[in-house]
């Protein structure tokens, strides 16, 4: 078993940048790299067991099916919800608590958008 490490991603925040987004960049964003691997087979292995057959579609079509999920299948997008939620610390997490709805909705736009972007490895 690996040690995973957060990457630490630079030039993301800025001088007047909200809290919200530094909270994005500086944690989420590097959560979301470091789990990259994870939540890339976990949605492959969802269209298995649905048995999609996802080579067969053209690109668009693959994306609004990336975006269908996202969209409709709730217990899908809990337990990637908790890949990124179960690497917080304590500090972390209670900022998380007092911002859990608008900060899931950002984990969830860069998730699906990076799949999206790795198409190629499903």
């Amino acid at each position: 078993m690996c040690k995973k490490e957060r990457p630490i991603l630079l030039d993301l925040v800025n001088e007047g940048t909200s809290e919200m987004e530094k909270f994005q960049n500086e944690v989420i964003r590097p959560i979301i790299k470091m789990q990259h691997n994870l939540l890339i087979s976990f949605f492959k292995n969802y269209l298995q067991k649905r048995k999609i057959d996802f080579s067969v579609f053209p690109e668009k079509k693959k994306r609004s099916k990336i975006s269908s999920v996202f969209k409709t299948d709730n217990n899908y997008k809990n337990i990637t919800l908790g890949f990124v939620l179960g690497q917080f610390s304590m500090d972390e997490y209670k900022f998380y608590a007092d911002y859990s709805s608008e900060i899931n909705k950002r984990i969830l736009q860069i998730i699906q958008q990076r799949i999206k972007d790795s198409i190629s490895e499903l």
